[in-house]
């Protein structure tokens, strides 16, 4: 944001994270901003905005109008990438996202319609195993578009996590979980960071046999829960249409069956049951799929198991750069990256938590 804005708003150029978002100067400036977004596409707001969610890495207002609610989201600086990405997915694949109602590329502002009802809210109404069959393999057909836009994803500024990179990115990884474990961690879980700090070489051969593979690098949502996949008003359209994928601030560019991590990991969570049981593998399935003429059935599932594996360390450093440089309280959240790392010396690929 320009800094002579920031003046404007009562703040220093240097303001950030839950003391900007929460000042007044900041709320009138971006309200005025949603207003104006909500004229120039013909919608009226017809109550109060509020501000349901504040957090170290970003904020969402909430306002209602004569066509529904809609929200303001104001990522962070570390993920305010996901801003420019929307102008990118409403482009390449306008069918699978919430179409922004307004953009602000230098304020790192987006205005979105209200998503409709998530699969979160409605879990208890559906067949969640039949549900997810058919969201992952929409989610692949996604993956699969976006594919030949790799380039045009790191120039969003969306972090790369390409298997190529990733022993590096093991590095960091470790750095972050250390520093946690030294200020705040217990013998034990100093003993378990030194389990998963082993695995550093086994890492690398994962890296290596996913950098060779025929499946080519794409966008990890790296969040596919419940909660960020809309449908349309009616439950039973889940099958009929196209779903829409929400919320894009842990995204990276990776090999695309990382995602699975935890979009197979809450399933398994959420029903009590392992990777393999037929629960889990048959919307497995059902996402490779869509990449079944690339790699044999068997491949494709051992390519999976190891991009969850790696995808566990971009996990830890999407987390540490949600935290990075607060210096508002986050020790609800400071585990996190610890918690994902050392999840390396598990016994299981799919998601811990």
């Amino acid at each position: 944001m320009a800094a002579h804005r920031q003046a404007a708003a009562g703040r220093s150029p240097h303001s950030s994270g839950i003391e900007l978002w929460s000042s007044p100067g900041w709320r009138h400036e971006a309200v005025s901003w949603l207003d104006g977004q909500l004229a120039a596409a013909g919608l009226i707001r017809t109550g109060p905005v509020t501000q349901p969610r504040l957090r170290p890495w970003g904020t969402v207002l909430e306002a209602p109008t004569n066509r529904g609610t809609v929200w303001l989201k104001a990522p962070g600086p570390n993920t305010v990438f996901e801003v420019q990405l929307y102008q990118l997915l409403r482009r390449v694949t306008p069918v699978w996202v919430v179409p922004p109602l307004g953009i602000d590329i230098e304020r790192g502002w987006v205005l979105l319609p209200d998503g409709g009802q998530s699969l979160g809210e409605c879990l208890d109404e559906l067949d969640l195993v039949e549900v997810f069959m058919v969201v992952l393999q929409q989610y692949g057909q996604f993956q699969r578009t976006l594919m030949p836009h790799v380039g045009d994803l790191l120039a969003c500024g969306v972090a790369d996590m390409r298997p190529a990179v990733m022993p590096d990115r093991f590095d960091e990884a470790l750095a972050v979980a250390s520093r946690y474990a030294i200020d705040h961690g217990s013998d034990a879980d100093r003993a378990l960071l030194d389990r998963a700090a082993a695995m550093r070489g086994q890492f690398g051969q994962w890296c290596d046999r996913l950098a060779a593979a025929t499946i080519t690098a794409s966008l990890d949502h790296n969040d596919l829960h419940p909660w960020n996949v809309f449908a349309d008003e009616q439950v039973t359209s889940w099958r009929a249409n196209p779903v829409k994928f929400y919320d894009w601030g842990d995204s990276v560019v990776a090999h695309p069956f990382s995602s699975m991590l935890l979009g197979l990991g809450f399933l398994s969570q959420h029903l009590g049951v392992g990777p393999d049981d037929p629960a889990v593998v048959r919307p497995r399935d059902a996402y490779l799929e869509v990449f079944s003429d690339l790699a044999g059935h068997a491949e494709l599932v051992d390519e999976l198991e190891i991009a969850c594996w790696v995808g566990k360390v971009a996990r830890v450093l999407t987390w540490a750069r949600a935290l990075e440089d607060q210096r508002e309280p986050v020790e609800d959240f400071a585990r996190a990256p610890f918690r994902w790392f050392t999840s390396l010396a598990t016994d299981t690929w799919i998601a811990v938590d």
